[in-house]
């Protein structure tokens, strides 16, 4: 721990002015109770996310949330995507933390798509994906069909573009005991009270399953303690934010 933090302290040196005080601001939140799977820094605490602020949410070194850091040892105990093998993968929505990474593992076979964000390789609609059907080994989209207005037209485009022996993790805020949807509700300020989100436009329940299963997938839904053991839940900060991961198969 305190090697890393002498050799990120020598490489700000040369660095721009802004990138020492980042460092700077770190200094009070130096220790060794939490740790970021994602950028493998060690914090005292991690910081308050959210509207609705969440206690030891954020990695304060790289932005990764719980949900981050539970995808992430998910990929990396639980699936192939790491084996080294030649493999595609869509990347819808793609968060900063993540990019660098896959992009380093998988090279030219890593697609980063978004509708709105220009910092993506192509501009992508996932309710008319342009691309052919079985194109890619591994789809990843977290937090984004809760977006999309027509989400039973984008989750049978991503079962479309999917081969046939591939996987998909799709990952949405379960927030209510069922599906809350309602199409005039238009307004920010509205969706905002009725979503949880200015830009939602419906609230996932656990029926969020049946919803994939519609759409052709097989569904496994693992939890945090399916595969990591309480003390390292703590470490890394997996409250019960995460939320569980849904892999997903076609049948």
């Amino acid at each position: 721990m305190l090697m890393r933090i002498k050799h990120a302290a020598t490489d700000v040196m040369h660095k721009p002015l802004k990138k020492v005080r980042r460092l700077i601001r770190q200094v009070p939140n130096l220790g060794i109770r939490r740790y970021c799977p994602v950028c493998k820094m060690w914090s005292k605490r991690f910081g308050e996310y959210g509207i609705v602020p969440r206690e030891d949410a954020k990695c304060q070194w790289c932005g990764a949330l719980e949900r981050h850091r539970l995808v992430w040892l998910y990929f990396k105990r639980m699936t192939d995507l790491f084996d080294g093998r030649t493999k595609s993968m869509l990347h819808v929505g793609p968060e900063g933390m993540f990019k660098r990474l896959l992009k380093r593992h998988l090279g030219s076979g890593y697609l980063t798509a978004d509708l709105h964000d220009p910092n993506v390789m192509v501009r992508m609609d996932i309710t008319d994906i342009a691309y052919p059907d079985e194109t890619f080994d591994v789809i990843y989209c977290s937090h984004v069909l809760e977006h999309v207005p027509d989400d039973r037209r984008a989750m049978a485009e991503l079962n479309r573009v999917l081969k046939s022996d591939g996987w998909a993790v799709l990952l949405v805020p379960i927030t209510a005991d069922r599906t809350f949807e309602d199409p005039s509700i238009t307004d920010p300020s509205d969706r905002l009270r009725f979503f949880g989100h200015k830009d939602h436009v419906r609230r996932y329940g656990p029926d969020f399953v049946e919803r994939l299963k519609e759409a052709g997938f097989k569904v496994k839904a693992t939890t945090a303690s399916d595969f990591l053991k309480g003390k390292e839940i703590a470490r890394k900060g997996i409250t019960d934010g995460a939320g569980d991961i849904y892999d997903c198969t076609k049948r």
